[in-house]
């Protein structure tokens, strides 16, 4: 009769993971890797990479120039990540205490925009506030005094877009909280006297704790390195970090400097994550 013990039961746990590991090393570690060394070479004259190594890459992407580029991402970013927090919990609260009957529409809802393309969703934003678009049209017949091109690319209308994009990220996870909230704690703290802050935040926040830590990777991290809202509703003027990656590959041809810049970016976040991970699991182990 055949044994299975604990080899065995690690060399089944091995097999099962190794499509994910092979995945992993193929399609994000050797890729990221790449990346790496790339930003470690020199530009070529016409472009392209010389692999003569070099860490003036590194030394560019710490001037005061891109490092306020990547401030300017982080604080917008951080506004969309809060604004998102705060509608999100408004409306899974809402969804959460609508009918059972109602509840399916809503989750629907929220995530209908993620079977349009985005290209697609912010280019209809940037028609409507756009030159001739509805909006103008409507601003013009009533005799309001605007600047077109101003109206229809500037840094609202970027903001705009990252909350209305990354909104789904947030509802859903809080929503998924808020079906399992105990909602006679509400109840109980209104019976002791408690007004609705104090009921959001020692009873409410502290049981979404998880959901909106979740909620808020999901919308931090792709709103840092997001290139095409900016680039669509923002205009020339408004630069951040994803379109300083961009332009430094697609046109100005520089790829060490773009793979520098990248390194530091993918850094900042792996340490936010790193961060997140290690309290998590400090939490749950005490």
């Amino acid at each position: 009769m055949k044994s299975h013990g604990p080899l065995s039961e690690s060399h089944s746990r091995i097999s099962l993971a190794f499509p994910t590991l092979l995945w992993f090393g193929f399609f994000i570690l050797v890729p990221l890797l790449i990346v790496a060394a790339v930003s470690l070479a020199t530009r070529g004259t016409y472009g392209g990479i010389e692999w003569t190594w070099t860490v003036e890459n590194y030394s560019r992407a710490f001037s005061l120039s891109y490092l306020g580029i990547l401030f300017e991402s982080l604080k917008l970013a951080f506004l969309t990540t809060l604004s998102c927090a705060v509608l999100g919990i408004l409306m899974s609260w809402a969804m959460s205490a609508a009918p059972a009957s109602h509840r399916h529409f809503y989750v629907c809802a929220v995530a209908l925009p993620f079977l349009t393309n985005l290209v697609i969703r912010i280019y209809a934003l940037r028609v409507f506030v756009g030159y001739e678009g509805p909006l103008q049209v409507v601003l013009t017949s009533l005799g309001v005094s605007f600047d077109p091109f101003v109206l229809s690319q500037n840094k609202f209308l970027v903001f705009y877009g990252m909350v209305t994009t990354y909104l789904p990220f947030m509802v859903l996870p809080l929503y998924g909280a808020f079906e399992k909230f105990d909602f006679s704690l509400v109840e109980a703290a209104q019976d002791l006297g408690a007004g609705p802050w104090k009921i959001l935040v020692s009873v409410i926040l502290p049981n979404l704790r998880k959901a909106l830590t979740s909620g808020a990777l999901l919308v931090f991290i792709p709103s840092l390195g997001e290139y095409v809202i900016p680039d669509l509703l923002g205009g020339a003027k408004n630069m951040l970090y994803g379109n300083l990656i961009t332009e430094e590959f697609l046109k100005s041809r520089n790829w060490p400097l773009g793979s520098a810049l990248s390194v530091l970016m993918i850094s900042l976040l792996l340490m936010i994550v790193f961060i997140y991970y290690r309290k998590n699991g400090a939490k749950h182990g005490a």
